[in-house]
């Protein structure tokens, strides 16, 4: 996967309102960077890769018996996705979903292409959780990839294409979105195994007693962290298996295989999600276990020492009083022998408490 830049998700959800149905409003991080556009045209013996600085490039191969993938990195410029859905002939709605980066992964079916929208994450320098969407028009011999910027996951399926490896070049645009989805949930696994290793971390930190002021803060991250990932990629479960239950004519049979592995992946990773879910509860109730296991010692070590100072303190009260006449005051050696009756007192607690393992 390419390196990202770090951006921060200043979403405004405000800009939809009041606005007509259709209406183009990106919804993502603006740039002043143009669209980014490559194509790979290819059949079973020959393969095109070309980037296109013209967007009316993009619809050269519409009409031939290749199959086209034309990825669009970039949503910030309306006009050209504008021009890019005319020439596509995609509905307006299509075209607002595809720049409103809120959407919420689905999948629209229409009589010549079908829509998806999903969620591709990744990981930040700062090994923080970026959620980016991307979006696919499934057609007759294409397939179009919305983006926000550069940088994917896709790289393993450019490469098949360059190189013909498996059965990509030699199968129709079904595939092709069959290859992309997969890559997509493919580095979802990567996703959970780092979330899975920060949560035995803190697990083993935790075990051993290594309550570290932040801990706490490093929980309610991870707890962060997987509800992101749960809303990302539930949703998908239900694409897929619309896909492999509809009967759209662009998904032929021979494909549907393939989307049933993508869709058991999906339930694995469903799976781990909740698992680690349940994980990071109970990492949530040690830790306040913990506290309250360090702060049971810290009482339990304040309370021995004012039980053996209670005899002690006792024992000072009564000989400080202010009385004339008290047993003992005349005694030549009185004050050494109750400093002795002192410590033998304590040096008796210290064993008594000794032998009932207080201590």
């Amino acid at each position: 996967m390419k390196n990202k830049p770090i951006k921060k998700r200043t979403h405004n959800y405000k800009k939809h309102i009041g606005k007509a149905p259709g209406t183009l409003v990106y919804t993502g991080v603006k740039t002043e960077k143009r669209l980014h556009i490559e194509s790979f045209d290819y059949t079973k013996e020959t393969l095109d890769e070309s980037i296109l600085t013209n967007i009316e490039d993009a619809k050269i191969h519409k009409s031939t018996d290749s199959v086209t993938w034309i990825n669009i990195d970039g949503l910030n410029s309306i006009n050209e996705i504008e021009n890019i859905g005319k020439q596509y002939e995609l509905h307006p709605l299509v075209l607002e979903d595809i720049v409103n980066t809120t959407q919420r992964p689905k999948i629209d079916e229409y009589d010549d292409y079908l829509f998806i929208v999903l969620k591709m994450l990744y990981y930040d320098n700062d090994e923080n959780i970026i959620i980016e969407q991307v979006s696919f028009v499934l057609g007759k011999n294409y397939v179009l990839s919305f983006q926000e910027a550069e940088g994917d996951v896709f790289d393993t399926v450019r490469e098949r294409l360059r190189h013909g490896n498996g059965r990509i070049r030699g199968l129709k645009s079904d595939y092709l979105l069959y290859a992309l989805i997969d890559a997509v949930v493919d580095h979802y696994f990567s996703i959970i195994e780092t979330l899975g290793n920060k949560i035995e971390d803190l697990e083993n930190d935790l075990f051993a007693g290594n309550t570290r002021e932040n801990i706490n803060i490093e929980v309610q991250q991870l707890k962060r962290e997987i509800l992101k990932v749960r809303r990302a990629i539930f949703p998908l479960r239900e694409i897929i298996n619309r896909i492999e239950k509809g009967e759209h004519p662009l998904i032929y049979k021979r494909t549907i295989t393939y989307y049933r592995d993508i869709y058991d992946h999906l339930i694995q990773v469903s799976e781990n999600i909740d698992i680690y879910r349940e994980m990071i509860w109970s990492l949530m109730d040690m830790y306040m276990t913990t506290i309250s296991n360090r702060m049971n010692e810290v009482m339990k070590v304040l309370t021995i020492m004012s039980s053996i100072f209670i005899p002690l303190t006792f024992l000072a009260g009564i000989y400080g009083m202010n009385f004339e006449y008290i047993p003992e005051l005349k005694y030549k050696n009185g004050y050494f022998i109750l400093l002795g009756v002192m410590f033998v007192l304590f040096i008796g607690l210290l064993f008594y408490f000794k032998r009932k393992k207080w201590l």
